[in-house]
């Protein structure tokens, strides 16, 4: 196995790590009596999941984004592309992006309207493609794709950091960025959709 697929199985990986580290323990296993004998770790585990989860899911959220671009760099760069990768890396990225929505609408740090959204916009392109596929067309990243990815990556970042930034600036910085990603991943969508609308002709 090459490098630039090793990366994109650590970007894998990583996503149950950040859903361990910031996602509290469920109180009914916390209270369970048949877990009693470890309860004070898994409150003192909730305890610090509560204080600094955010702070290390951030970090960990940053280093597996961040092979998101290097692994095709890499992949281009040393002509090592293959069809693993090309099939393993925009489901990668997605299930990233996917993971830590609903870990932050679960924390209620974030509206399930903007995680609908965005995990809605990738139902949609990805069925796009899917039937471009079955007619042997092949619809390749789009500008506006790659900026919604990185607007999406900074705006998770924001959210997960808001106390900091918060403490720091004194304004409600994510809440700012999360409306522009909202914004440019609707538009990416009418992007894609409309470049592509004879691959979706009802008429055929």
């Amino acid at each position: 196995m090459n490098l630039p697929n090793k990366l994109t199985i650590s970007r894998i990986l990583l996503i149950p790590v950040f859903m361990l580290i910031i996602i509290p323990v469920p109180e009914w296993i916390v209270n369970c009596s048949l877990l009693g004998f470890i309860g004070p770790q898994l409150k003192n585990t909730n305890i610090f999941i509560k204080d600094y989860g955010n702070y290390i899911a951030a970090f960990l959220f940053f280093i597996a984004a961040s092979t998101d671009g290097l692994d095709g760099y890499i992949a281009r760069k040393r002509k090592q592309v293959t069809r693993f990768g090309k099939f393993l890396d925009p489901i990668a990225d997605k299930l990233l992006v996917a993971a830590a929505l609903i870990a932050l609408v679960e924390r209620n740090d974030l509206s399930s309207w903007v995680a609908v959204i965005i995990i809605g916009r990738e139902f949609i392109i990805t069925g796009l493609r899917l039937v471009a596929a079955s007619d042997g067309i092949v619809i390749a990243a789009s500008r506006w794709g790659k900026i919604k990815t990185v607007t999406q990556i900074v705006a998770i970042l924001a959210v997960l950091m808001k106390d900091y930034i918060n403490l720091a600036i004194g304004l409600p910085v994510e809440r700012y960025l999360m409306l522009l990603t909202i914004i440019v991943t609707i538009y990416s969508a009418y992007d894609y959709i409309i470049k592509n609308l004879h691959v979706i002709d009802y008429n055929k």
